[in-house]
């Protein structure tokens, strides 16, 4: 069965850091860009960060120079290094590859003193 698996989420407190982890099975990651993204209580998913298939990473304005995103072909897994957490940072966080294959449950993380 072809999916994908979030995990590392939780509670932080403003200013604070978490990182993400998005393993998959059924399929190799290698070859593919692949992506986070994140939604809020009552708004749409968005992208957050990609990283193409050389590791060349992209991020959305709000958290460039926050995050980082890194990837492990050899064990088949993406990760998100999140610092300097803000409240406006809570959210569900999937990882997908472009093209992207059924979703996960994603990760809750939420940003809260």
């Amino acid at each position: 069965q072809v999916q994908v698996v979030e995990s590392g989420g939780g509670l932080v407190q403003p200013g604070g850091s978490l990182t993400l982890s998005c393993a998959a099975s059924g399929i190799e990651f290698r070859g593919y860009s692949l992506a986070w993204y994140r939604q809020a209580p009552g708004k749409s998913r968005e992208l957050v960060a990609r990283i193409g298939v050389t590791g060349t990473p992209n991020y959305i304005d709000s958290v460039r120079g926050r995050f980082t995103v890194s990837r492990d072909n050899a064990k088949n897994a993406m990760y998100l290094r999140m610092s300097g957490l803000r409240p406006e940072d809570t959210a569900v966080y999937y990882c997908n590859k472009d093209p992207p294959i059924p979703w996960g449950q994603g990760t809750q993380v939420t940003v809260s003193s």
